[in-house]
């Protein structure tokens, strides 16, 4: 979406944009902005997503300033180490399972919940893009921890989705770590009764 900003308290460090064709203005905050160090003002063309705060109220996110579009996406770089690490445990899955040490239906379980996350993560971008109704964070991280997180970190950083957002993705990486203890618990003699369930 795009919009003039109308409103600015420099104090607080918030405002409201005023979006083209109409319609309520729409609160924006600093953070919002990828460019931090330039203080917005009055009149600025603004570039941003339509997203809901913890009330549920509309806010933009992911903005940008007219002309700045291009800049700011050439400054930022995808993450090999999250891919790379994703398609690691994959393939470290695959070769357990092969070699009996890891049940076949686990690592489907990995596979398929992955591809949900990733294809979440695909919808929620193109939502946010349209300014639709957003997937709630809350569901994202519900499927990392469940075994989809390695879909989920090749899509923040394929699709540039929630790669950003440094709340999100300290949350992101508490469920991977709770997910591969949970792993490695269910793979160890405390989790032997468990893993029959998977066979």
């Amino acid at each position: 979406m795009k919009g003039k900003l109308v409103k600015w308290d420099t104090e607080k460090a918030f405002g409201f944009i005023a979006p083209n064709g109409g319609g309520n203005h729409i609160f924006i905050h600093k953070t919002a902005f990828s460019n931090r160090k330039r203080t917005p003002q009055l009149d600025d063309v603004i570039t941003f997503t339509l997203s809901k705060d913890k009330q549920g109220r509309n806010c933009a996110a992911d903005a940008m300033y007219s002309g700045e579009k291009i800049q700011v996406k050439q400054a930022k770089s995808v993450s090999k180490f999250s891919i790379y690490l994703s398609l690691l445990f994959v393939s470290a899955m695959t070769i357990a399972s092969i070699l009996g040490n890891v049940p076949f239906k686990l690592l489907y379980v990995y596979v398929g919940l992955s591809l949900i996350t990733f294809t979440m993560y695909s919808f929620d971008k193109s939502k946010a893009q349209r300014g639709d109704w957003r997937t709630p964070e809350s569901t994202l991280h519900f499927l990392s921890i469940l075994g989809g997180w390695p879909g989920a970190a090749i899509a923040q950083q394929i699709l540039r989705h929630k790669s950003k957002k440094k709340e999100f993705r300290f949350i992101f990486w508490i469920t991977v770590i709770l997910n591969v203890t949970a792993l490695a618990w269910l793979l160890s003699s405390h989790g032997v009764h468990f893993i029959e369930i998977f066979r």
